[in-house]
């Protein structure tokens, strides 16, 4: 588990807070060949470790923490401040837990930022705080960085670094977890923090993101919230097969085979609503099917009205824009075809044609004279009078609209958005150009 030989020293790192992370990060930073200083305010769990032993149960953890002890590289101090003053990095790994209206407490890395900051004050040589704990999006920013500069009266990322470096440790794997973690991230608040970080995870396997401190932090959460969402929805799934008198676990082995479009980052990219002629219809069948049998399902129910709350913001975006010529820039669910059946551009059109907007629609794809069956069924009870809004020349539509919705990533569309001077633009796709154009009053994203 030790890294090879290196011709620098390694950095000596303090780790603040000895439960689940912090007592696994000290012990396996030590055997990799870091001096480790450990601190802890529950004095029986830092005797614990003093004497070689884990406060945790956790696979391996006993023989390297022993191990860690033994040869001196970890050791344990009552000081916060005395722990800071000896290394190099910092490690903050103090518990976040829940208030009761499930927000978020600081109150543990509040007081953790008043000792090190205080330590950092008497530091003349660089020092990297590290954050391990788990925090919601602008946390660190607003509310730790500003509190080690005031105990510190130092600048983050001038006189000193600060990063997020979240862990990703399963109780129980947690050893091999660290050993070979499934990425590395770390969001910095300067290229030399970051480097330093990144550097303790040098020979390590898995990707590895250097990323802003914002993104880190919520890397964590978004992780989290969908391990939980596979539960649910694997325990939803359970009850609707049992009480249809079905091995669950033969249909997951058949859903988990497929790592093209189930398991992969199919379908994960933040955009526009769901639709289609497959996944609306299957959705309210399967929920059908979980209520003939009595089996909540409230997770899958939800999935629909979720997808309907989406189609919401679109609309919101366009009526914040405060003008009324509108262009929809593509009709069909997906790119390349002329499926309208449950679009939801389709219903966006219809919503935003019931509240008066002058709409013009543009898809080189769909024509209203070759629309058949289901196809034109759909267009007949949503949108009737769609021949006197749609239209394949694009110059009579750029000419129009003061709004122009981008619900289609067609490269003549993308071509089109480029010229449109000071009018709206609503992406719905993440346009090439998204990231240029982000931060102008005149584009926004619906999730970006």
């Amino acid at each position: 588990m030790t890294r090879s030989q290196h011709a620098a020293p390694l950095p000596a790192l303090s780790v603040v807070g000895l439960g689940y992370v912090g007592c696994v990060s000290a012990a396996c930073f030590a055997a990799r060949g870091h001096d480790v200083v450990g601190v802890d305010v529950d004095e029986h769990k830092a005797e614990l470790l003093r004497s070689g032993r884990s406060p945790i149960v956790e696979e391996r953890i006993n023989e390297i923490v022993a191990d860690g002890v033994r040869s001196g590289r970890l050791r344990i101090v009552a000081d916060t401040q005395a722990a800071v003053s000896a290394t190099d990095v910092t490690l903050v790994c103090v518990g976040t837990p829940s208030a009761p209206n499930g927000s978020l407490s600081t109150v543990f890395l509040e007081r953790a930022c008043a000792d090190i900051g205080a330590a950092l004050a008497a530091k003349r040589s660089w020092h990297v705080v590290v954050f391990r704990s788990t925090m919601t999006p602008g946390t660190c920013e607003g509310l730790l960085v500003p509190a080690l500069e005031r105990a510190s009266g130092k600048r983050a990322g001038v006189d000193f670094g600060v990063c997020i470096n979240p862990e990703y440790l399963r109780e129980g794997t947690s050893v091999r977890d660290f050993e070979s973690p499934p990425k590395t991230v770390v969001g910095e608040s300067d290229p030399r923090s970051g480097d330093v970080v990144m550097g303790l995870y040098e020979g390590m396997p898995g990707p590895r993101f250097r990323v802003s401190i914002a993104v880190a932090e919520m890397s964590k959460y978004v992780d989290n919230s969908f391990h939980a969402l596979k539960v649910a929805f694997g325990n939803e799934i359970g009850a609707v097969c049992r009480a249809a008198g079905l091995d669950s676990h033969q249909v997951m082995d058949v859903f988990l085979a497929d790592t093209k479009l189930n398991i992969s980052p199919a379908y994960l990219r933040p955009g526009f609503a769901f639709g289609g002629s497959c996944l609306p219809k299957d959705l309210r069948a399967l929920v059908h099917t979980a209520r003939r049998h009595d089996v909540d399902v409230p997770l899958l129910a939800n999935v629909i009205p979720a997808n309907d709350a989406h189609l919401r913001r679109a609309v919101d975006l366009v009526v914040a824009c405060g003008r009324r010529r509108v262009a929809l820039m593509g009709l069909s669910f997906k790119p390349g075809t002329d499926d309208l059946r449950e679009s939801p551009l389709v219903e966006l059109a219809e919503r935003l044609i019931g509240k008066g907007y002058d709409l013009r629609i543009y898809d080189a794809n769909v024509s209203v004279s070759r629309l058949v069956g289901a196809n034109r069924e759909h267009i007949a009870e949503h949108l009737p009078h769609i021949g006197q809004l749609l239209t394949d020349d694009l110059d009579e539509v750029l000419a129009h609209a003061e709004v122009f919705i981008v619900g289609s990533a067609a490269p003549e569309i993308a071509v089109a958005m480029t010229g449109i001077d000071d009018r709206a633009v609503v992406d719905l796709v993440r346009m090439a150009d998204a990231d240029t154009r982000r931060g102008s009053a005149n584009y926004v994203g619906i999730g970006w």
